[in-house]
């Protein structure tokens, strides 16, 4: 980020959700990057940006198109990339053609100067990084929102090389090592398929009996509420998460947990979800009271370490999994987390060569690295720069625009979307316990032209209501938001249950829901109080 010449962020109001990583992109633009932030709203991030594009809730697709269209018209495709190391280009080619920005500008909101502004300097640019967050994937088509882009950095050949690149910014601290470790329903660990006899092969030498290895892919989250709700799903066990205020349709998401014979839970704190549980276990803060690993977004395995013991009554994450499996008749054979991570180099091919030794004295490696001598892998996809390519060719997506699952109509005009701000953390679990002198409470936030539409001013308490259930909040006038769109944060939910309005229609692959378009009407209830 701090070396490239162009940093395009998509759907990511990233100062305000990922501060960390905000601070690398901003000495990539003091070091000479040009900065382009795609956002239905000017969020604070916006306003660092070069150029901010107005997207229109649910034009990701159509938007992506345009630049695809303007990089072929212009010649700035790299074709000797694009012939040696992948596939499908023609029929992308030939799809992104009735994406011309000037006749899709009704559909993305972006003039289309802006759009073909963006596309040739992304082109023209030596380097360039292409970031996106949940602006991208909390929609019905979440999957072809992300192709999408990764067609662009194809086109261009701006992959697998540093300075260059696609980079989904996660979420939360480890969400990467989760992902690693297999906790995702068609992967073992280091994302091998679950279908793969190869892989099955190598993990069944580890763990043993085939009959406890899965044989094909399970439930993804949303999937797990479908089957909770058929009652093919009767027992559950949630850690750290708190799915009865972070769900969409958090009214659907809490019915489906009552319907559960067994529910444990997890966590640090008494959770919404937690008051539901048959057993709560009080496990560990895992950033100070644990020993084990994370891995942070660039793939960087690190060690953590205890600092302080955990409290009377609480039990590291790890003693709780294998006391509960020897009560279940099984010895996992993990006797500490440094037996965890060397059972994990067995399985893994991409963590073979991080020894525990390694990540203390090297503070941290990034995989995939292979064997012992292997020095980590700063960046991915260099490959595709070998000639010829070793493996699978990268593969262009043929993906079209389809416009958000639920409209606005006359009955609910209004197009709500949801994010984050800098002063809270997802359900407020943990930053709702403490001050914050940024923190305002939530509102729902509106522009002045919507405000004028409904006769609303600042500090007026409403009713915002969906098609699947109504809350209570003050209004907040943004003068940054377009008329029609309205924002509003999941951070304060036991004072605004925000996730009762919104969709939980599903993307088919990845199971994400459509947190970022809902449509809701809004009515006035009591004016602001007078100053």
């Amino acid at each position: 980020m701090e070396e490239t010449d162009v940093i395009l962020l998509v759907g990511s109001s990233t100062r305000e959700a990922h501060p960390i990583f905000f601070h690398h992109v901003i000495r990539g633009v003091r070091n000479g990057a040009r900065l382009y932030v795609v956002d239905p709203r000017r969020t604070s991030t916006a306003a660092w940006a070069d150029l901010h594009l107005p997207l229109h809730v649910g034009a990701d697709i159509a938007l992506a198109n345009a630049i695809g269209y303007v990089l072929i018209e212009q010649g700035l495709v790299d074709h000797d990339f694009v012939r040696r190391a992948t596939t499908g280009f023609d029929a992308w080619a030939a799809s992104v053609q009735q994406y011309r920005p000037e006749d899709v500008e009704e559909v993305t909101g972006v003039p289309a100067a802006m759009v073909r502004k963006v596309a040739i300097d992304y082109g023209r640019a030596d380097r360039g990084v292409i970031c996106w967050t949940l602006g991208i994937t909390e929609h019905h088509n979440a999957v072809d929102n992300v192709r999408a882009l990764i067609n662009l950095s194809l086109a261009t050949g701006k992959i697998g090389r540093w300075g260059c690149g696609l980079n989904p910014l996660r979420g939360q601290n480890n969400v990467q090592g989760g992902g690693d470790m297999g906790a995702l329903p068609n992967k073992f660990p280091g994302f091998q398929d679950v279908v793969d006899p190869v892989a099955r092969a190598r993990v069944r030498s580890v763990w043993g009996d085939i009959d406890r290895t899965p044989e094909k892919p399970g439930w993804h989250l949303t999937a797990m509420f479908d089957a909770m709700h058929r009652g093919d799903l009767r027992g559950l066990w949630i850690f750290g998460e708190n799915p009865a205020q972070s769900e969409a349709n958090s009214g659907h998401a809490i019915d489906c947990l009552k319907r559960l014979d067994h529910l444990v839970v997890q966590d640090i704190f008494l959770t919404k979800t937690a008051e539901l549980a048959d057993v709560v276990l009080p496990g560990t803060a895992s950033w100070c009271e644990s020993e084990g690993s994370v891995t942070n977004s660039e793939r960087r395995v690190q060690r953590c370490r205890r600092a302080v013991p955990p409290p009377d009554g609480a039990r590291d994450d790890i003693e709780i999994l294998v006391e509960t499996a020897k009560r279940l008749g099984v010895d996992l054979g993990i006797r500490s987390p440094h037996d965890a991570w060397e059972e994990l180099r067995r399985v893994s091919p991409m963590h073979a060569g991080m020894s525990w030794e390694r990540l203390e004295a090297e503070d941290g490696l990034q995989w995939p690295c292979p064997s012992e001598d292997h020095p980590g892998t700063p960046f991915l996809h260099a490959r595709l720069w070998e000639d010829p390519v070793p493996g699978q060719r990268a593969p262009f997506a043929v993906v079209a625009w389809a416009p958000v699952a639920e409209p606005v109509d006359e009955s609910f005009p209004l197009l709500l979307t949801t994010g984050r701000k800098l002063d809270s953390y997802n359900t407020g679990v943990q930053s709702g316990h403490l001050g914050a002198p940024l923190s305002r409470g939530e509102a729902l936030e509106m522009g002045p032209g919507t405000a004028a539409e409904h006769g609303l001013t600042e500090g007026d308490r409403v009713r915002v209501s969906s098609r699947r259930g109504a809350v209570e909040t003050v209004v907040r006038i943004d003068p940054h938001l377009r008329t029609g769109l309205v924002f509003m944060t999941f951070h304060h939910p036991d004072q605004v249950d925000t996730n009762l309005l919104t969709v939980d229609t599903s993307d088919p692959a990845a199971g994400t829901a459509e947190f970022k378009a809902a449509a809701v009407r809004v009515e006035r209830l009591s004016p602001a109080p007078a100053s």
